[in-house]
């Protein structure tokens, strides 16, 4: 069924209470185990329409944000979803605590009732209304971002409509985008920054109400961090300092004699060649057709799964006025469909879309046949090993789409991830500090991030922008304000994906066979437990880092650019 038959309909809270609460009291007092099997599994049809609902008014309202139908139906979400959580934790409670619990582990799986015992821990009926007002906070700051008009090159563009500019060849154009671009968020400051200290102090309080001595301890929580703490994580930040910001930093030196620049400025981070970056040698619907000739070639289930997603119109992928900025992919329960949300706008961050996405999307596919909520995602590192390792398993196509550049978009893509990493790990690292210190001023969180950048990003020069060199380039970094502590998902994912890149050039066949088998899993298993799968290293073990940088490194060097 095409999306735009998708059928919403805003539920009626009352009555999915009612039946839920109905469905709980019949599960607790049953002392039949297939009884209860079938009850779970009602009350989970009915949270997955929840789900369904929640997810197409979201995809409707950001595809076009200035729909007046679903800015309301946002607004509502904002308002309920905190009411729809307590249904839920109601339902993990009686759960957890069910007399025939271990014969429902050996049904459901010990991941499911961890993420239950996880979630008791983060949800009170007390926080309702922080959780509500959270939310509004988010949304502002959607807003605040889709809201962008800037005048540039005689149009009218979004954020998204920018990226071009931002890696043109002329480096008088890529510096005039930058400083445009950092006027809206100048312009903005005032409102950034209180959204941002209205969420810290929000999420703060939040904590203190259910007992935490901080939000880093719930926010980890909330991420669903079964098997490592935030001292692994630490761990890990120290190998990305000593085997990663060093590469990372000749990669930009290069780049700079590359350039033939005296000095590699901020503006130019993003432009690898004189003769300009890789970029899609089509418009978006040849993109999508070079895709769905992609997808066939690469396994019968890619095949499969991108047919579904072009027949049935799931995917918004073009850059448009009132659009919210960004990508993501989602998934609708009730039709069993994932969904692509993107803003192409001409540059190889197309061709990452319809791989990146595609990653999550085709993972969400093949793992559909779960039908616990919590369950049919892998939690977030997890999940970005899908997307990420795609990106990876499409190399060998990559002419299709850039023709003689394709060498161009392979040296950037795997450089690119190099780059990342450091970035990624500046952005948790703000985070914990930000909340470690939740009373620091805007100015003092803007020193905060740009100390930070200068251990994690040493090469960055802004002296030309007094706004980025005061430390705002945080702003547009939509997950610190959307969904703390969602970001070294993203760097212990990449040192994953490469992982998978090392091994499929070693043995493509067996590298997909192991990708099938993590993706078909979805989240029925931990982090740790998923990479057992998918025989790959931790990123927290000792050496990990290092290793796999030495055959980045390696591969690197082999490219003639």
């Amino acid at each position: 069924m095409n999306f735009n038959d998708f059928e919403y309909q805003r539920p009626d809270y009352d009555l999915v209470k009612s039946k839920l609460l109905n469905l709980m009291d019949a599960l607790k007092n049953s002392t039949e185990t297939n009884e209860q099997i079938k009850l779970i599994n009602e009350i989970n049809d009915v949270r997955n329409n929840i789900s369904s609902m929640s997810s197409i008014a979201n995809i409707r309202h950001t595809i076009n944000t200035e729909d007046k139908f679903y800015d309301t139906e946002n607004e509502y979400w904002d308002e309920v979803s905190p009411l729809y959580q307590e249904l839920d934790s109601l339902f993990y409670e009686v759960m957890v605590n069910h007399n025939n619990k271990d014969n429902l582990i050996k049904e459901f799986g010990t991941q499911f009732f961890k993420l239950m015992e996880n979630s008791l821990k983060v949800f009170s009926s007390e926080i309702i209304e922080d959780l509500q007002e959270e939310n509004k906070e988010v949304s502002k700051y959607v807003k605040l971002l889709a809201s962008a008009k800037i005048l540039f090159d005689g149009k009218e563009r979004n954020l998204s409509g920018m990226t071009p500019y931002l890696v043109s060849k002329d480096r008088v154009i890529r510096k005039a985008a930058q400083e445009a671009k950092s006027t809206f968020f100048i312009n903005n400051e005032k409102q950034f920054d209180e959204i941002f200290d209205k969420l810290v102090k929000i999420r703060v309080k939040i904590a203190k109400k259910l007992g935490f001595n901080n939000f880093i301890e719930l926010g980890y929580l909330r991420m669903n961090r079964i098997d490592y703490n935030d001292k692994m994580v630490d761990n890990f930040r120290k190998q990305v300092i000593e085997s990663i910001v060093p590469l990372a930093s000749t990669l930009y030196e290069k780049q700079k004699n590359r350039l033939g620049l005296d000095t590699l400025k901020y503006y130019d981070e993003k432009f690898e060649f004189n003769d300009g970056n890789a970029t899609p040698k089509g418009d978006a619907n040849w993109i999508i057709e070079q895709g769905k000739k992609m997808y066939h070639e690469l396994s019968p289930e890619t095949g499969e799964f991108i047919d579904f997603m072009i027949e049935n119109n799931l995917m918004d992928l073009i850059t448009k006025k009132g659009k919210a900025g960004g990508g993501y992919c989602t998934f609708i329960p009730d039709y069993k469909s994932p969904f692509i949300f993107s803003n192409f706008n001409g540059t190889s961050g197309d061709i990452d879309v319809l791989t990146h996405e595609a990653g999550h999307a085709f993972q969400v596919y093949r793992s559909s046949w779960i039908k616990i909520p919590e369950l049919l995602w892998a939690t977030y590192e997890s999940s970005e090993i899908h997307s990420m390792s795609m990106e990876f398993f499409t190399w060998k196509w990559m002419e299709d789409f850039f023709k003689e550049d394709a060498h161009k978009y392979r040296f950037s893509h795997l450089s690119g991830a190099i780059k990342f990493i450091p970035y990624g790990v500046l952005v948790d690292h703000f985070q914990h500090k930000i909340y470690g210190n939740p009373d620091l001023t805007p100015n003092e969180r803007k020193k905060v991030w740009r100390e930070l950048e200068k251990q994690y990003k040493p090469h960055s020069d802004y002296s030309e922008n007094p706004f980025l060199e005061r430390g705002g380039w945080w702003f547009q970094q939509a997950h610190i304000f959307e969904i703390p502590f969602y970001y070294i998902d993203y760097t212990l994912a990449q040192i994953c994906a490469l992982q998978f890149w090392k091994k499929m050039s070693e043995n493509f066949e067996d590298a997909w066979k192991d990708y099938l088998t993590l993706c078909h899993e979805g989240g029925t298993k931990s982090f740790l437990n998923l990479l057992d799968v998918a025989r790959l290293k931790s990123p927290f073990e000792d050496g990990c880092v290092e290793e796999i940088m030495n055959v980045v490194e390696k591969n690197l060097n082999k490219f003639s650019i």
